[in-house]
């Protein structure tokens, strides 16, 4: 759960769709509300979106 909500931070911070930043994030639109459904994300995927959120060079 701890994810979702460093997803959440970000999205009301960048004011980015949901749908946008899984996709930019790692190619999956439906990411976000997957993750609210239950989905548990391994921690390769962890870590893409924990670097998306860092940002560039970060």
């Amino acid at each position: 759960m701890e994810l979702l909500s460093e997803i959440n931070d970000f999205l009301r911070r960048s004011q980015m769709p949901a749908t946008r930043f899984g996709r930019l994030a790692v190619r999956d639109p439906r990411l976000v509300g997957d993750l609210k459904n239950g989905r548990q994300p391994g921690s390769r995927m962890t870590a893409r979106v924990r670097g998306f959120i860092a940002g560039p060079g970060a």
